[in-house]
């Protein structure tokens, strides 16, 4: 009987050290986890999949890029992943800074396993949050790149509660202009009121592309 669940989302796993990679891959999918892992942060960066909701496990201290270094990258990138860090004994302060930039938490070597399966799955619940934010945030970006700068400006004062002949004062415009704009806004967001139009626009809520 497989016990691994997608379901429950995928723990990635990213260590230099063969042993460590092996004793939580065992002991995370003994606990029904999807568990892939990596032997370096590099390795991970051109496999990740970001439309995965997952968590990730990553060492302090390994060769090439460290997994301090690999959490500035997705930084970078804005990953929603929740990152929990791998430390020795001498690595505490370091991994205290890490949570500073964002990291949920850190394991101290040897690890408890019922410690850290309750930490995956509090990291699991927070990557379904955290994705669901960000596939609502990346939703509500490709909206607003419909619009050309015209329409934005005129979607800006909407929002900000101007009526049309405000606007079209504010921009050297005329009303029938501005009621053309705010057609095609409308159309393009897919937005039947006015008040679906603000919604969307300060993105309380999801919108279809």
């Amino acid at each position: 009987m497989n016990l691994m669940s997608p379901k429950k989302g995928t723990v990635y796993v990213v260590d230099d050290d063969e042993a460590v990679r092996d004793s939580l891959q065992w002991l995370l999918e003994g606990k029904g986890y999807r568990v892939r892992c990596f032997e370096s942060a590099e390795t991970f960066l051109s496999r990740y999949d970001p439309r995965e909701v997952a968590c990730l496990i990553i060492d302090v201290r390994m060769a090439g890029m460290t997994g301090l270094e690999l959490q500035d990258r997705l930084i970078e990138r804005k990953s929603p992943l929740p990152i929990v860090f791998i430390t020795g004994h001498g690595d505490v302060p370091m991994a205290v800074d890490t949570m500073k930039k964002g990291a949920l938490d850190f394991i101290q070597k040897p690890f408890n396993e019922k410690e850290l399966s309750e930490l995956v799955e509090r990291m699991l619940v927070h990557a379904r949050e955290s994705f669901a934010d960000h596939q609502l945030a990346a939703s509500h970006e490709a909206l607003m790149a419909k619009l050309t700068g015209r329409e934005s400006q005129v979607l800006e004062r909407i929002v900000a509660g101007r009526l049309n002949k405000q606007i079209a004062d504010d921009l050297g415009i005329s009303i029938k202009t501005v009621e053309a704009h705010r057609a095609n806004i409308m159309e393009k967001l897919g937005a039947n009121t006015v008040a679906d139009l603000l919604k969307i626009a300060l993105g309380s809520t999801p919108a279809k592309i």
